[in-house]
C-alpha cells in the first residue's frame, strides 16, 4: 500500500508540474503577444492578417526587431540634419507647382535619410519592416505615400498632399534622435 501511495504522489506531482508548465507557457505567450501589440500597434494586426497565424506573425515581428538591433542605426549629425531639413523645405516648395514630382522627391529623400542613418534601403519591403520597428505609428502612411510616389495609385492633388504630410511626419522623426526608440529596442 505504501508503494502505491508513493507512486500516486509521484504521478500527481508530475501532473501538477506539467499543468504549471502549461500555465506558465500560456502566460508567457500572452505577455509576448501583449508586448508586440503594444510596440507595433496596427502593424501587429497587419502582420497577423498577412500571415494568418499568430505565431508566424509574432515570429516575423520579433525577427524585425532582431534585424534592426543588428543594424548600426545612428543619429544624424547636426550638419546632416540641417542639410536634409533644407532639402525637405525645397521639396515642399516644389509641391505647389509639381505635387507628384515633389512627393517622389520626398520619397527619395526619406530613403536617403534612412541610408544615412544606417538602415538598408535597397528593398522597399525591408525598409518598411525596419521602419515598423522604430516608427510603427508611421509605417502604414509610409506605405501609402510610397505607393502614390511610384504611381501605383492614381491620386489626385489632395491625396498627394496628404501623402506629403505623412511623409513629412516620418522624415521629421528620422532626422531627429528619438531616445524612446533606443529604449524600445531594449524592451524585446
Amino acid at each position: 500500500m505504501d508503494t502505491t501511495n508513493n507512486t500516486l504522489v509521484i504521478v500527481l506531482a508530475v501532473i501538477a508540474l506539467i499543468v504549471v508548465g502549461i500555465i506558465v507557457m500560456a502566460w508567457w505567450r500572452i505577455q509576448r503577444s501583449n508586448r508586440l501589440q503594444e510596440r507595433f500597434g496596427p502593424e501587429y494586426d497587419r502582420a497577423l492578417e498577412e500571415k494568418g497565424d499568430r505565431r508566424q506573425a509574432e515570429k516575423e515581428l520579433e525577427a524585425r526587431v532582431a534585424h534592426v538591433k543588428a543594424l548600426n542605426v545612428r543619429p544624424l549629425s547636426a550638419e546632416e540634419v540641417n542639410r536634409y531639413a533644407l532639402e525637405w523645405q525645397e521639396t515642399q516648395r516644389q509641391f505647389v507647382d509639381e505635387p507628384l514630382a515633389a512627393l517622389q522627391k520626398a520619397d527619395r529623400l526619406i530613403r536617403e535619410v534612412m541610408k544615412a542613418r544606417g538602415y538598408p534601403v535597397e528593398d522597399f519591403e525591408q525598409r518598411v519592416a525596419d521602419i515598423s520597428v522604430d516608427y510603427p505609428e508611421l509605417v502604414a502612411d509610409y506605405r501609402g505615400m510610397h505607393r502614390i510616389a511610384i504611381k501605383e495609385d492614381k491620386a489626385g492633388t489632395e491625396e498627394i498632399r496628404q501623402a506629403m504630410v505623412h511623409g513629412r511626419a516620418l522624415f521629421e522623426n528620422l532626422i531627429k534622435q528619438k531616445e524612446e526608440n533606443i529604449n524600445q529596442k531594449e524592451k524585446i
